[in-house]
């Protein structure tokens, strides 16, 4: 079931045949991706044009006439984006960008005995490949970084496991480069463990991961339960499996790959030397001597561990994983927790037990077709996100209550109603689970973790539906807003500031045990601007609709939330964003919040200097740019050109803060407007958003939500300037010439 590939050297051209690719959307908005291997087959399923843009083919999308103005520009990207709807009403995308997820779910694929299909095993290898650094062959963090040892030593297994052999071109400069690089002993921790499990690398290598952390009293500072959720999903099994120091079986694979890895003889390595080895091109955040001393204690165990404690740790890991695997109907919170679950779900229960079958169903969900291969997505999809957006954009620009896109409104509402949360987590206190009753999540209910501004973005888009139209179904009741609301109350740190999906637990010490090296700010949940502005919008826009509901709390809510956000700006005026591309996203966020609590450009000193700061870096050619460096510096980095995303998400600021002078706005319309498309889509420029400050991914539907949001906003915030200006002109007796009205003096 693992033959080699005979593949082309070239991956530019499709190693399948791309007509017959389809993508399923269903049970609540699942994705997956189908082959169709007969001619039957393909005429009974046709290919669609969601199918065809998220492959990259020709769609049958007609040119439109030329837009006449902005909203003409924003209505023309909208006749485009509304084919992208799913029948259901949402809106389905690409969620890729990592290059560290497609080998775990290669790996554990391989480990535990599942296959892929060959298409799929193709596409893959293909997607690798495309990726490859072009100056140098090696892979990095994510699609646009430099070439580490993390990206190159585990894509380079993972291309070898997938069938690519040895000599193949691009095996041939991947491995030139690893090697230039010193090979993989110096991969940081995360590459250590997933090659630790391939058995290409000796566990004696790794750091401890212990998991008799489970059994320490739930009060204890530094009790797992209190680390970011992230962090926690991923070292439950990591624990697990690092306890039973579990290994894939030796066969000609394997030992090829350990001769092919190092740059020298395998079993020479001083395995227990390289635990704290990370190259570094790799390193972001570097151990704490605290981190190195509790190691060296650590490991002092791990020479004489108590074997019936340890076998209570793993027992504990386990249940664990057992409850997150049913609290998300086996998708888990990301990837990488899935991947490693499956394997310990295999290890333990075999392959004919349920867990087995189900997680390997539940691989497709995160198995992605684009335009360059077959990728695995950060999550099962970013479905509520999405639709959340486009849905705010049509509202806002009037575009919602046009004939033509009536029916397309409703979908979205129709799918916004099923993808609420409305029960807290099947085993929730137990797993140490943040309630979710009310809330929206990034993808899916039955993914099921809530998110603070997924609830918000939520909760603004079933507002936005179903009081500012009048042709919508109240499908959401009274009863489940204030759920929403509810929900979102719980969430606000002592600080007035809202993290992602919980509250903050831990101390900020914990920090300083950061073990990844290539992620910062892991360890802990942490207040975001973004996800603080979502939650403060939300409520003020509830509160307009059911002004008397916890109408204290609100207040008080939005008020300490309000003094995070003045507190968290930077002396230069802007934000720094975490989950989006960087000042641009988060300034984006905060000016909304702001004037929806009446600090605007003339009342505030922090929305003035929010604007003078956007300003300051507008281009000449009137768009903004920024690198995802700006995210790892937390100081303004320029991308080498302007992007439309990012051009939009600060214009959309400067009119949430009734910024009064028209000149920035249009030279930013016209810029975006310029690079719109005949068939009225705009094309894919750098990626747009970021997490734990290195990692880059993306949000393609950002480039039609957010300027169909912008262009339709600022046709009517120009035509609002203009005429202010004109009737301060006949105001002070001057003519729209700047001439003076009546007699001349």
């Amino acid at each position: 079931m693992w033959n080699a590939l005979d593949v082309p050297d070239s991956p530019a051209e499709p190693f399948t045949d791309y007509n017959r690719w389809r993508l399923l959307v269903n049970d609540g908005g699942r994705h997956t991706w189908h082959y169709l291997r007969t001619d039957e087959e393909v005429e009974r399923w046709p290919q669609n044009e969601v199918d065809r843009f998220w492959l990259g083919l020709k769609t049958s999308m007609p040119d439109l006439p030329p837009a006449k103005d902005a909203l003409d520009a924003a209505r023309n990207g909208y006749k485009f984006y509304k084919h992208l709807q799913s029948h259901d009403g949402h809106w389905a995308g690409e969620y890729g960008g990592p290059m560290f997820i497609l080998p775990g779910l290669v790996f554990g694929t391989y480990v535990t005995g599942m296959s892929f299909k060959l298409e799929e095993r193709l596409e893959m290898a293909r997607y690798i490949m495309n990726r490859a650094h072009p100056e140098d062959g090696g892979w990095g963090m994510h699609v646009e970084g430099h070439s580490t040892v993390f990206g190159t030593a585990l894509n380079y297994a993972a291309l070898r496991i997938l069938g690519v052999d040895k000599d193949h071109p691009v095996c041939v400069r991947a491995r030139a480069k690893l090697h230039q690089l010193g090979g993989a002993t110096s991969i940081p921790a995360w590459g250590k463990f997933w090659l630790s499990i391939l058995n290409c690398y000796d566990w004696a290598g790794n750091n401890p991961v212990p998991p008799e952390l489970w059994l320490l009293p739930d009060w204890v500072p530094f009790h797992p339960h209190k680390w970011w959720i992230h962090v926690r999903t991923v070292y439950v099994p990591m624990s697990y499996l690092y306890g039973v120091k579990y290994k894939m079986e030796e066969n000609d694979l394997i030992l090829s790959l350990r001769e092919e890895l190092y740059t020298q003889n395998y079993y020479t390595i001083d395995w227990p030397a390289q635990r704290n080895n990370v190259h570094e091109v790799d390193m972001y955040a570097p151990h704490t001597a605290l981190f190195d001393m509790i190691n060296v204690v650590l490991s002092s165990y791990e020479s004489c561990i108590l074997p019936p404690l340890r076998r209570a740790g793993c027992d504990a890991a386990y249940r664990l994983i057992v409850m997150e695997d049913e609290n998300t109907g086996y998708q888990t919170l990301a990837p990488i927790s899935k991947m490693f679950n499956l394997i310990a779900r295999a290890h333990v229960e075999g392959p004919e037990s349920t867990a087995y079958k189900m997680h390997a169903i539940r691989r497709a969900d995160f198995m992605w077709v684009g335009a360059d291969g077959m990728m695995m997505t950060g999550t099962n999809g970013s479905q509520v996100w999405d639709t959340g957006f486009i849905a705010q954009a049509l509202v806002e620009t009037g575009l919602a209550n046009e004939e033509e896109n009536k029916e397309s409104l409703i979908k979205a509402l129709g799918w916004i109603d099923q993808a609420q949360i409305q029960h807290n987590p099947k085993h929730y206190k137990e797993a140490y689970r943040h309630r979710t009753k009310g809330a929206w999540g990034f993808s899916t209910t039955e993914q099921g973790y809530s998110v603070s501004d997924c609830t918000g973005e939520g909760l603004k888009a079933a507002l936005y539906m179903q009081f500012n139209l009048d042709f919508t179904p109240k499908l959401i009741s009274k009863q489940r807003l204030c759920d929403a609301v509810d929900m979102m109350l719980t969430l606000q740190n002592p600080d007035g500031g809202f993290a992602s999906y919980e509250l903050i637990r831990g101390p900020a010490w914990l920090e300083w045990l950061n073990p990844a090296e290539v992620f910062g700010n892991i360890m802990i949940e942490y207040n975001y601007p973004e996800c603080t502005t979502s939650v403060i919008t939300a409520l003020a826009i509830f509160r307009k609709h059911f002004p008397d509901y916890r109408k204290d709390d609100i207040q008080r809510t939005i008020d300490g939330a309000i003094m995070f956000l003045h507190k968290a700006q930077t002396p230069e005026g802007g934000w720094v964003g975490s989950w989006g591309i960087c000042f641009t996203y988060a300034c984006q966020f905060a000016l909304e919040s702001l004037s929806l609590v009446g600090e605007t450009y003339e009342t505030s000193e922090y929305s003035r200097k929010a604007c003078e700061f956007l300003l300051s870096h507008q281009r000449e050619d009137g768009g903004w740019g920024e690198s995802y460096k700006s995210c790892e510096s937390s100081t303004w980095v320029e991308h080498e050109n302007t992007q439309s995303v990012q051009t939009c998400w600060a214009v959309l600021a400067l009119m949430y803060a009734k910024y009064p002078h028209p000149e920035p706005i249009e030279k930013a319309v016209k810029l975006v407007m310029s690079r719109q498309k005949p068939d009225g889509s705009w094309p894919q420029e750098a990626i747009e958003g970021v997490f734990n400050k290195t990692c880059a991914i993306a949000y393609p539907n950002f480039k039609f939500s957010f300027a169909i949001w912008m262009l339709g906003k600022a046709h009517y915030y120009l035509q609002d300037l203009k005429a202010k200006k004109l009737a301060n002109a006949k105001l002070n007796g001057v003519n729209g010439n700047g001439k003076a009205n009546g007699h001349h003096y």
